[in-house]
């Protein structure tokens, strides 16, 4: 008889805990969608985060270099600029088409890997639609019922002794 009640209370445990992590899944989708939006918002705060940072770092490098050769800011204008350089005695190489579209191509890829982190799991949103979370709702209760009804404790028949 002991063995039985075991096998009974492990049977209620999974019942019961598939039933309320169901009935607040279901209740709670809103709560999964605001977290994993949050989430891949900081990831892409981050990535800009760090971009501002190496941004910063070649600047502080510029501004060196400018602060040691007063020279070198006639000689990085025109590229910064995208001036012709007036130095008749120098050759400077021209971009091609080629290049300038590979450079436009990479330069356009960025947002594309921002929205493909975008994306919350598929289950997420599977099972946040109206119809389905109120049928994930009944399926916990249900379980519940179940678990109580079927597996609950179970009253032991004395016998009398006449």
């Amino acid at each position: 008889m002991r063995g039985h009640n075991i096998i009974r209370a492990v049977l209620f445990t999974i019942f019961f805990g598939i039933g309320v992590t169901t009935l607040s899944g279901s209740i709670l989708f809103d709560v999964l969608l605001q977290y994993y939006h949050n989430k891949q918002l900081m990831r892409i705060q981050e990535k800009q985060k760090d971009q501002l940072k190496s941004l910063i770092a070649d600047y502080t490098v510029l501004l060196s270099q400018v602060e040691k050769d007063p020279n070198f800011v006639h000689r990085i204008a025109p590229a910064m600029l995208g001036t012709e350089p007036n130095d008749a005695n120098t050759i400077y190489p021209k971009a091609r088409a080629e290049q300038l579209a590979a450079a436009r191509k990479a330069l356009a890829e960025e947002p594309n890997e921002y929205q493909a982190e975008m994306d919350t799991p598929e289950w997420l949103t599977r099972c946040s639609g109206h119809p389905r979370r109120i049928m994930l709702f009944f399926a916990g209760a249900g379980l519940i019922l179940i678990s109580f009804i079927c597996f609950g404790p179970t009253k032991e028949k004395t016998q009398k002794l006449t």
